[in-house]
């Protein structure tokens, strides 16, 4: 089922399931992925579906194309040509910004006080790297202010789900030895790594204090969202790109 952070205005967001679209196949049914080898028509039938939940057409849609980066921008209107970042913002009404995953952390802000939001693709490469941290950074440029800024983490990976080595491990408590409470041990020279309570952290790093992580765990079928680990393990990805994502929208 879609979830809405309680911290946001359901009218203004929703992280948006997998279901009740128009795709079939593997892409069943509300994917909103334009990489894989889904019928574009059902694609743009989904995408139109998300637009309509928010009471406006698809060409409202900022769409990105994401790069597991740290890379963030800021939006006037929508663009037809879609920037290659992972983080996006802005202070301009009926432009709804879009984070698409399958697995990632997908990150929504807002400071409706002072008419800024932001959204922020939260793979662990972008985590890591701070696009969480550049994308609110952006939304301060832009008016927002730290106290007034609600953030929600959506559904994502749980850490249950998300085996990793032991070099993923050494990557984080390298860079920070306090990253070491995000891990359990696992399997004989494995760890499950918290996704979400990574991302809630840097945004508490950050001074935000308004704060929901929905716990849904994407990698779980019966949660009814995409998961790429899911679909690889299950040996249907076939080629890259070609697996189905969920979209997470915010608008002002």
């Amino acid at each position: 089922m879609s979830w809405f952070a309680p911290n946001l205005p359901k009218q203004k967001h929703c992280f948006f399931d997998g279901q009740g679209g128009f795709s079939q196949g593997i892409y069943a049914s509300l994917n909103v992925s334009t990489k894989g080898t889904d019928n574009i028509t059902h694609v743009w039938q989904n995408l139109e579906k998300v637009a309509a939940y928010f009471g406006l057409h698809s060409d409202r849609l900022n769409l990105l194309k994401q790069d597991v980066s740290s890379n963030v921008a800021y939006v006037e209107s929508p663009t037809p040509d879609w920037l290659k970042v992972d983080g996006v913002v802005t202070d301009k009404k009926d432009t709804v910004l879009c984070i698409r995953t399958a697995d990632c952390a997908p990150v929504l802000l807002a400071d409706y006080q002072h008419g800024v939001v932001g959204a922020a693709h939260a793979g662990w490469r972008g985590a890591f790297g701070g696009v969480i941290e550049n994308t609110v950074a952006l939304m301060l440029e832009k008016g927002a202010k730290i106290e007034n800024i609600a953030a929600a983490v959506g559904p994502c990976i749980g850490q249950k789900s998300y085996e990793v080595d032991e070099t993923f491990y050494q990557t984080f408590v390298s860079k920070d030895k306090t990253f070491a409470r995000f891990f359990v041990p696992g399997r004989p020279g494995h760890w499950q790594f918290d996704l979400e309570g990574f991302c809630v952290s840097r945004l508490q790093t950050l001074g935000i204090k308004d704060i929901s992580a929905s716990g849904i765990d994407t990698f779980d079928e019966a949660n009814g969202y995409f998961s790429f680990r899911r679909n690889t393990l299950r040996g249907l990805v076939t080629q890259k790109g070609a697996f189905p994502v969920e979209m997470s929208a915010i608008v002002l």
